[in-house]
């Protein structure tokens, strides 16, 4: 019986160790690859478009008449709620979230929220019912738990605000880029920005690289795109220099 039961514990302290080296191997691995993310100062940054930044992450909004239209959430809630404090501007008066993707750092502030509607693309439920995880079998998780599917492709008319839903998988299942009035192109994490141009997001945090390499693709040939917003990498004023080393 003690020979069974130190064979136990001997099996516990090896897990315990591995999960212990995985877990730091993580971290270092992640403060590695975020040290070159520059997300952009929160402000105005043109017309209607304003930027929120919690340290980690952009958020955007897109003002319409007296209420605001969001790009995700944010990696926390705090530091979004004071962010928006400093620019008067109350959560209240956000009436829609259109999430790019559901992973933590872009869905932390969506309790802020009270009368917003969060909209995904439909392949990113598989995100957040557990059909598909980007790390082991950690599924994703929003607050509040309900939202609207969005196709790819679909246009959407909030105010005087089109919105349309581009589908760009490759960071995560669904992840989903929007295109505003046709001019303003926010991409979340489906793809990074250097130097004014495009490129693959870090590797390490795509579920599938060779996939979003053909959702970047997929964007270099809209039609009167002004703009490239970025989550974690800033922005370009210039779409078709940003995406011409890509285009076919």
């Amino acid at each position: 019986m003690k020979k069974i039961l130190k064979r136990v514990l001997i099996g516990i302290g090896i897990i315990v160790v591995l999960l212990l080296i995985v877990s730091v191997g993580f971290f270092l691995k992640f403060k590695s690859e975020t040290k070159g993310m520059h997300p952009v100062p929160t402000g105005r940054i043109v017309e209607n478009i304003i930027s929120v930044n919690d340290s980690f992450v952009n958020m955007f909004l897109v003002k319409d008449s007296d209420q605001y239209i969001a790009i995700d959430a944010g990696n926390s809630l705090d530091a979004i709620s004071g962010e928006l404090k400093k620019l008067s501007i109350n959560p209240d008066k956000v009436v829609a979230v259109f999430l790019t993707h559901t992973d933590r750092d872009h869905v932390a502030a969506l309790k802020l929220f009270k009368n917003a509607r969060t909209y995904i693309s439909r392949p990113e439920e598989q995100m957040l019912n557990g059909q598909k995880s980007k790390f082991l079998f950690f599924s994703n998780h929003i607050y509040p738990k309900e939202y609207s599917l969005l196709e790819d492709q679909q246009i959407l008319n909030i105010g005087n605000t089109k919105i349309q839903g581009i589908l760009t998988p490759g960071h995560t299942s669904g992840s989903m880029c929007y295109l505003i009035n046709d001019k303003y192109l926010f991409t979340g994490d489906a793809m990074g920005l250097k130097d004014g141009k495009i490129g693959m997001f870090v590797k390490f945090f795509n579920m599938d690289s060779k996939t979003a390499q053909g959702s970047i693709r997929k964007i270099t040939n809209l039609k009167g795109v002004k703009y490239i917003f970025t989550a974690h990498n800033g922005y370009s004023s210039d779409y078709y220099y940003a995406v011409k080393d890509w285009k076919d």
